[in-house]
């Protein structure tokens, strides 16, 4: 088995901690590795990412670079390689055709994988996947020592009860969901009627809400907030990024409503506050 170096041109929650990966240049002291791997997620780090490439190069290692950044289609998942032991990839792609969604046009439409075990699933769409798949990765999560964390992949209208029926039993720490698009509001609703049912509320239920992109208003961004609260979710802002990592707007009001909505503790105040406003109104 070959002995690979990775390297990361920034940690993030997901990144490995191990003793082959990297978030700088090669080390003064030389490694024996038999190659390096520089694995870029996010566009706008591409320019790093590529010095990072020159610089182990430049010291006789064997570098490939790539990732999601490079429109790499992705493999089987590696367990520990690209992300900490723990998470766990079981689908790549997605059938859905999200205008601003780079998934499936680098991943393709739903693939199923192989199922590797972990807590923290990252599947882009994984309730996209056949019945037996999700089965199975349900199964598999039922072996965990770990409570389940869904970090994304659940579309609120692909909920079914049968889905929610093993969520009830598997009882994950968190799933996050998303309102990117008008059309998702409804269904969000009606996902929220059906997990509250089964007992999960805000401190289970995470949604994230996109924000920022053409023709968006602080107004607007900030009822959908409040639709997703309603909804029994707790919301996640998520303003657009372009390749460069600018912002679709640079504006200031833009920047403090995410940090508004990005941290849990910060989101439940606004809310408390906002009740609070209007209860202390009806009083007067």
């Amino acid at each position: 088995m070959k002995k690979i170096a990775r390297v990361f041109p920034q940690r993030t929650n997901a990144t490995p901690d191990d003793e082959l990966a990297f978030t700088s240049g090669p080390p003064s002291t030389p490694i024996d590795v038999d190659e390096v791997h520089v694995s870029c997620t996010f566009t706008y780090d591409i320019d790093l990412a590529e010095t990072l490439a020159e610089e182990w190069s430049a010291e006789g290692y064997a570098v490939s670079i790539g990732g999601p950044a490079y429109d790499d289609r992705g493999a089987e998942f590696t367990p520990g390689r690209y992300l900490k032991p723990g998470y766990t990839i079981t689908s790549r792609g997605c059938d859905n055709k999200c205008w601003f969604c780079s998934v499936p046009k680098r991943e393709g439409t739903i693939r199923e994988l192989d199922i590797k075990e972990g807590h923290v699933l990252q599947d882009s769409n994984l309730l996209a996947c056949s019945e037996d798949h999700i089965s199975a990765v349900f199964d598999m999560l039922d072996r965990q020592n770990s409570r389940t964390i869904f970090s994304g992949g659940l579309e609120a209208k692909r909920l079914d009860n049968w889905h929610v029926s093993r969520l009830w039993n598997l009882r994950p720490s968190r799933m996050f969901f998303a309102y990117d698009t008008p059309d998702d509001l409804e269904p969000l609703i009606e996902a929220g009627k059906k997990l509250r049912y089964a007992d999960f509320t805000r401190s289970h239920l995470s949604c994230y809400v996109l924000m920022g992109y053409p023709r968006d208003t602080i107004d607007n961004a900030v009822k959908r907030m409040e639709q997703t609260w309603n909804a029994g979710f707790l919301p996640t802002a998520m303003l657009l990024k372009n390749t460069q990592g600018s912002d679709m707007s640079d504006d200031k009001e833009w920047r403090s409503l995410q940090r508004t909505y990005m941290r849990p503790a910060a989101t439940k105040a606004q809310f408390r506050a906002e009740y609070l406003a209007k209860y202390n109104r009806l009083l007067r």
